[in-house]
């Protein structure tokens, strides 16, 4: 990691808190996620419990490999993101220069919180697609939607290739 982009924080309290703090500090938040695994298989369980509202949307995407898809931002919603298949690499930068990046998936589940007005994006890690499930606080307005966009290489010192150290 770059010595100017930091990884994203890890909460230690629960998605409300960390919805909170977000929206409050202007810092993106990683609440792990605990997994449950028996001979059927795994399952990961009550990720959006308190923050989910009617007015809210959930979607998947599921990104190719090689695939960049950054950067975007809202004024209004909040996005939380969890990635359940494959991996991605996410990056959130705000307009004051700060930077934060981590790879979160399979091997490292839990919902990224990324409050508005911050830059966001991700890229696929590895030679599998990566499945994102999301949920935003506010439904998509194809009329007026609440998001900007920027290329993927517009955001001085951030690197979408793998970090080799």
């Amino acid at each position: 990691m770059s010595n100017n982009i930091e990884a994203v924080p890890v909460w230690q309290g629960d998605i409300v808190s960390a919805y909170q703090a977000a929206l409050e500090d202007g810092v993106p938040q990683f609440v792990a996620a605990c997994t449950f695994v028996d001979d059927r298989g795994w399952s990961i369980m009550n990720q959006l419990q308190g923050v989910m509202d009617p007015a809210g949307q959930i979607n998947f995407s599921l990104m190719f490999p090689a695939v960049i898809k950054a950067w975007h931002r809202h004024q209004q919603q909040t996005d939380f993101w969890l990635c359940v298949t494959g991996h991605l690499k996410v990056g959130v930068y705000r307009d004051d220069g700060r930077m934060w990046q981590m790879v979160t998936g399979q091997m490292r589940p839990g919902v990224v919180v990324v409050p508005p007005p911050l830059w966001h994006g991700a890229c696929t890690v590895g030679d599998q697609p990566a499945g994102l499930l999301y949920y935003v606080t506010q439904a998509y307005d194809p009329v007026s939607p609440d998001e900007e966009r920027r290329p993927f290489d517009s955001v001085p010192g951030f690197s979408w290739s793998v970090d080799h150290h």
